[in-house]
């Protein structure tokens, strides 16, 4: 079976990427997990890659000039690395628009929200705020604008009386956890399908 190579971008504790190296470790799992990338040297997550025998790579926003040269930098790197398919988990950087282009319907994104309900940040204060009875999570395609492509799976869990943006991020996460690495399975079982998936030149 051909194994998407697939890079996880972070910028934090990488509780998504444990659940995702969890599932790839399964003989049939559709997606390798090829490179872990983060744009801070401190991220948690990385230590999780390092544990797990997958290859990191650190490039910083902040040694570059431009969003545009921050995102060359990244895609030089996919490149050379052999990256198929990137999954963002946690990774708060916004993209320019011609690297996200360049990647379509190779990138896709978790969000802590039922999309298109609250996107951006702060959701689940959004979420509470709103007085609304479910959230949950969404694994969309990432377009130029910002949580706001094709959706490819979402999972839901209830808002509780008393709930804190702190105690309805925690139920969230556990969702995220189950969905991310199914929807992960459905985008790599189509991209190894098709006859070329290499990012377009």
């Amino acid at each position: 079976m051909k194994r998407v190579r697939t890079a996880v971008f972070i910028s934090g504790r990488g509780s998504n990427l444990s659940a995702l190296i969890d599932a790839a470790r399964a003989p049939d799992y559709p997606a390798k997990i090829a490179l872990v990338f983060s744009n801070k040297e401190d991220a948690g997550g990385l230590a999780v890659a390092h544990e797990a025998g997958i290859p990191t790579k650190v490039i910083s926003h902040k040694a570059f000039a431009s969003r545009e040269e921050f995102d060359a930098a990244i895609d030089a790197a996919l490149r050379a690395a052999g990256i198929e398919l990137i999954a963002e988990a946690g990774f708060m950087r916004i993209h320019s628009e011609w690297f996200v282009k360049r990647w379509h319907g190779r990138m896709i994104n978790i969000h802590p929200s039922l999309l298109p309900l609250f996107p951006g940040i702060k959701v689940h204060e959004q979420a509470l705020a709103a007085g609304v009875t479910e959230s949950g999570c969404t694994v969309h395609y990432m377009v130029p604008e910002l949580d706001a492509g094709p959706i490819i799976a979402q999972a839901k869990v209830p808002v509780l009386p008393g709930d804190t943006p702190e105690t309805l991020a925690a139920r969230v996460l556990a969702a995220e956890h189950k969905l991310y690495p199914e929807a992960l399975r459905t985008v790599a079982q189509k991209l190894a399908a098709r006859k070329n998936i290499q990012p377009s030149p």
